[in-house]
């Protein structure tokens, strides 16, 4: 069953779904916004069989069950997922991220997968499974990003979000291979290599480009054929730029008043 919903919104976009009855979305913990009555809420810690609302956790024991809350953490998630079932009718449910942004729905049909940053993940319906895939601790550390990410499975809709606006591209299209700032990738499809590589040599040139030019010494590469989905703020830029502009309200206090700052008190 298709996930009906709408993105609504502009500089920071929400997902209102309408659930029928009986079906179920899950999302991690801080993305639910608002629902209707009819719609139930269960927490969990494990996955249950076959993600279903109300099903017994999935079977494996104690030991199956810490290694999936403690992939979790690893990666910087929530302990929890949040289950969501509409009861007795059709009902709504409402999620977002957690910064200004896009947001997108990807469809999948069992045949291809998702790889998303650890960020971006916001719902899923319960037939899409999830799970946490490590991209190798030379490759995390190389990126700067880590080395965790999140990939989707199965059938179903999921949603995700990132900061900024959307750019989708598919590195087919442009000599098998795109080069990109690490911070920039948001999701791709399974179809899709990704890696981290160093730009040029190490020489003064590069060194002047990792002090100055705010890139680092490595870019994300993605080869293959299939859809990548790129965001056009990254996190570490939206921190920096909030904290240089930090108390920048209070340069009207100075000695110049707003002379400088174009305020006028």
């Amino acid at each position: 069953m298709t996930l009906a919903h709408k993105l609504v919104g502009n500089a920071m976009q929400m997902a209102v779904c309408q659930l029928a009855e009986g079906q179920t979305v899950y999302c991690e913990a801080g993305k639910f916004l608002w629902k209707t009555v009819n719609v139930s809420v269960e927490t969990r810690l494990t996955k249950p069989q076959g993600n279903q609302q109300g099903a017994q956790a999935t079977a494996g024991g104690l030991l199956q069950k810490a290694l999936d809350v403690g992939k979790r953490v690893l990666a910087g998630e929530s302990l929890a997922f949040q289950y969501y079932r509409a009861n007795g009718g059709s009902g709504l449910v409402t999620f977002a991220g957690v910064l200004p942004g896009e947001m997108r729905a990807l469809e999948l049909d069992g045949t291809t997968g998702w790889y998303a940053e650890k960020d971006a993940f916001v719902a899923a319906e319960s037939t899409v499974d999830f799970d946490i895939a490590f991209s190798g601790l030379r490759t995390g550390m190389k990126g700067g990003e880590g080395f965790v990410l999140e990939r989707f499975s199965g059938h179903g809709t999921v949603l995700i979000a990132g900061a900024g606006n959307f750019i989708e591209l598919n590195p087919a299209k442009y000599g098998g291979k795109i080069q990109v700032d690490t911070g920039c990738v948001v999701a791709f499809q399974d179809t899709v290599r990704y890696g981290v590589e160093r730009v040029g040599a190490l020489n003064t040139q590069t060194m002047m480009t990792a002090m100055f030019g705010g890139e680092g010494l490595s870019l994300a590469t993605l080869e293959g054929d299939g859809q990548v989905i790129l965001q056009s703020m990254t996190i570490e830029g939206l921190a920096k730029a909030l904290a240089k502009n930090m108390g920048v309200g209070n340069d009207k206090r100075g000695p110049l008043g707003g002379l400088l700052s174009g305020s006028q008190e």
